[in-house]
């Protein structure tokens, strides 16, 4: 099976992996102005942030369903717009209880889309024979640092204004990147795939899955947290603690373009270990009594650790 254009379908993909979470990010580099803002104690805060995956990680069976029956393009061009009104939601909310729904909407926004960027790229490995899963996973650690580095440097101009500027933008543009994506020969094949029974799958799946599970929780925490960390243990107002998520993301997205050279390298096993181990260096570096550099460098090397669990766990 061949695709019409694999270069363009590839390139248009990637584009989407950056542009889709660029909304992601603006909102990571909000998040202490909303602390602030609604007098939030971290506590409330913590609750507030798991609307997020507690609506994700359900609503993500739901959406390989939907995207199966209406394909990637149309997902792009129903719920990107969709997700450019729906971050803005937590700026107009009055407590926990509102945050906590706002964001539980934005994780199932957030479901249908990443589904439909997975589905989209593993279509084109298997039409095109090609290896990218680990670049556009990179691509979307990148969009994640350019949207919090954009509505950083917009803040003045008002936090909404800047959060909506960086969707509007990425959201307009992804919608002309889902719907130019060349159609995939023998795509709907995947529809027609039953899913395996629990009982029928390899013992080997489910330590990788703890592993999986284990990073991609860092991973989180560290998306959630860095702002705010970086704006009490700094001193700085909430206006410049969103470097912290650019830092945490920039290095994800270096050590997933990374990835597939450093396996061939060192294998899937000491990938493994060389990135758990960076990642608990780094945050050793924040726990510590230091200064800003220490930091930095603690965002950089736990970005770097977590950044190839993920697709590792897929391949």
């Amino acid at each position: 099976m061949t695709v019409y254009n694999p270069r363009k379908a590839t390139l248009l993909i990637m584009a989407l992996f950056m542009l889709q979470p660029m909304a992601f990010g603006a909102w990571l580099a909000m998040i202490p102005y909303i602390k602030v803002s609604l007098g939030l104690s971290k506590g409330d805060l913590a609750l507030a942030l798991l609307g997020l995956p507690i609506a994700l990680i359900p609503t993500l069976q739901l959406a390989s369903r939907v995207v199966a029956k209406i394909g990637p393009r149309k997902t792009f061009a129903i719920l990107l717009p969709i997700q450019t009104g729906v971050v803005l939601l937590p700026f107009l909310t009055s407590g926990i209880v509102g945050l906590f729904m706002t964001l539980a909407l934005f994780g199932a926004v957030v479901a249908f889309l990443e589904v439909a960027l997975n589905t989209y790229a593993g279509r084109l490995e298997k039409s095109a024979d090609l290896t990218i899963m680990s670049r556009c996973h990179g691509f979307w650690a990148l969009g994640v640092m350019i949207g919090s580095l954009l509505a950083t440097a917009l803040f003045g101009l008002g936090p909404i204004l800047a959060v909506f500027l960086v969707c509007a933008v990425s959201g307009g543009t992804g919608i002309w990147a889902g719907l130019s994506l060349p159609r995939l020969k023998g795509e709907n094949d995947s529809a027609l795939v039953k899913p395996q029974k629990l009982r029928e799958m390899p013992k080997a799946l489910f330590l990788i899955s703890m592993f999986v599970f284990a990073v991609t929780l860092a991973e989180g925490a560290m998306s959630d947290w860095a702002a705010v960390y970086l704006a009490e243990r700094w001193g700085s107002g909430p206006e410049d603690a969103g470097i912290a998520v650019s830092i945490f993301a920039g290095f994800l997205a270096a050590g997933r373009f990374a990835g597939d050279f450093l396996k061939r390298k060192l294998g899937a096993r000491g990938v493994a270990r060389l990135t758990v181990g960076l990642a608990i260096v780094g945050v050793a570096c924040l726990t510590i009594p230091s200064g800003v550099l220490a930091i930095f460098t603690g965002f950089a090397l736990v970005g770097l650790g977590v950044s190839i669990g993920f697709p590792l766990g897929i391949s």
